[in-house]
């Protein structure tokens, strides 16, 4: 019988926006697929050891900064540094070109205007959009942040070789959550606070209680944390942690 492949993430970060001793959330699948782009992203990568040109598509959950700022300093790369000639895919929400052209213009002045030996493609979704970036099939989710009404919040479900990854991005719980859990191998899910109240995002208490309600074939891989390492010890969940690999 033949084997599926591992889930492999690479953690390039596992905390929040405020930032106690943990560096801004983003993972890497097998690879090529890249989940998020805090300001870290380049630092990161080169921390690693991970070439930039290795990224074949990016995922964009949503617009804050933790998440998405990081963009500009890989497309510097490409032209200063690594001289990309492959496209590269760019996943997000609505607004997505506009603003990820925007802040590099602003960021680094003349560099989405010039002439440059690769393409940035672009694929804007929504909720229950379906697509396939760099031979990596996925489903857009919507997913809530209850104080950001206008602020369009997706999380990703991808077909990797047979086994499904899904990621939340930042949300509180909702049904989004409980969709890209159903039938998961992996779930990368936010987890903002050790205790409630959790505002604007999940906290242990609610996965712990969401976890009873989840078959244990679908790991919980926590991130997006706030400061401290408890001792969590709670079947079916894994914390994630800055620069570590984990294969599922």
């Amino acid at each position: 019988m033949t084997r599926e492949p591992p889930l492999e993430l690479t953690f390039l970060g596992s905390g929040n926006a405020f930032v106690g001793d943990r560096y801004w959330s983003a993972f890497i699948l097998n690879g090529r697929y890249l989940f998020d782009a805090p300001p870290t992203l380049l630092a990161h990568l080169h921390k690693l050891r991970i070439p930039t040109l290795d990224i074949a598509a990016v995922f964009i959950s949503h617009f804050h900064a933790d998440h998405f700022f990081g963009l500009p300093f890989l497309f510097l790369d490409y032209e200063q540094v690594s001289a990309r000639v492959e496209d590269l895919t760019i996943v997000g929400p609505p607004g997505t070109q506009r603003v990820a052209e925007e802040i590099s213009q602003l960021g680094f002045p003349g560099l989405t205007r010039g002439r440059q030996p690769y393409h940035r493609r672009y694929v804007e979704v929504a909720d229950g959009d379906e697509g396939t970036a760099a031979g990596l099939p996925f489903r857009a989710v919507g997913v809530e942040q209850s104080s950001h009404n206008d602020l369009e919040c997706l999380g990703y479900r991808v077909n990797a070789g047979g086994r499904v990854l899904s990621y939340t991005g930042d949300t509180v719980m909702c049904d989004g959550v409980r969709e890209l859990a159903r039938g998961a191998d992996a779930l990368v899910i936010d987890c903002s606070c050790w205790q409630e109240p959790c505002e604007h995002h999940i906290s242990f208490d609610e996965i712990r209680r969401f976890r009873q309600e989840v078959p244990l074939e679908t790991m919980f891989v926590i991130t997006h944390l706030e400061a401290g390492r408890p001792d969590i010890n709670v079947e079916g969940i894994i914390v994630a942690e800055d620069f570590e690999t984990m294969r599922l």
